[in-house]
């Protein structure tokens, strides 16, 4: 079984996410994704909390058929330790796929094979583009899938963001 690691903060999951799932499923068996920050949440760069951010993930690939391995990964502010972190959160993975210089340095220099892959779409597929979008009261929606624009419905997440961005 080959298994590769994807990790994001997914704040939230966007197309350009997807893109990246649908590049890499033909080329394992399973996809372990790390939720990267996941101890953050009520921030405006950071407004969705790690459980919300698996239901996105878990909507979002239902439907392509993924095979997956979600697994929220606590920020540790110790690079030097961040890999075996990584490590002892997650199931064995084979390769890492990132365009994270930082994420790329970590793993490479573990001894893991690491992958880049073409950014899709990175001028307007960013969680920072969403955000924005969702604060300007301007399109959102199109910027993620469907399955996670439900979520963030369901959730209230946009209104969430523009509560927490105000000021007193």
């Amino acid at each position: 079984m080959k298994r590769a690691f994807y990790i994001g903060r997914f704040q939230p999951y966007h197309n350009g996410h997807q893109s990246v799932m649908e590049r890499i499923a033909p080329l394992v068996d399973e996809i372990v994704i790390g939720v990267g920050s996941a101890q953050l949440s009520h921030e405006v760069n950071n407004p969705f909390t790690a459980g919300e951010r698996l239901m996105m993930i878990a909507a979002a690939l239902r439907e392509i058929g993924v095979s997956y391995h979600a697994v929220p990964i606590e920020d540790l502010r110790r690079n030097a330790l961040w890999v075996s972190h990584v490590y002892s959160m997650t199931p064995y993975f084979d390769v890492v796929y990132s365009n994270n210089p930082l994420v790329i340095r970590l793993f490479s220099e573990s001894g893991k094979k690491v992958q880049t892959l073409p950014m899709y779409r990175r001028e307007t597929l960013s969680g920072t583009e969403v955000r924005r979008r969702m604060l300007a009261g301007e399109d959102w929606r199109s910027l993620v899938p469907d399955p996670v624009a439900a979520v963030i419905d369901e959730i209230g997440g946009a209104e969430r963001l523009r509560a927490i961005s105000s000021s007193d």
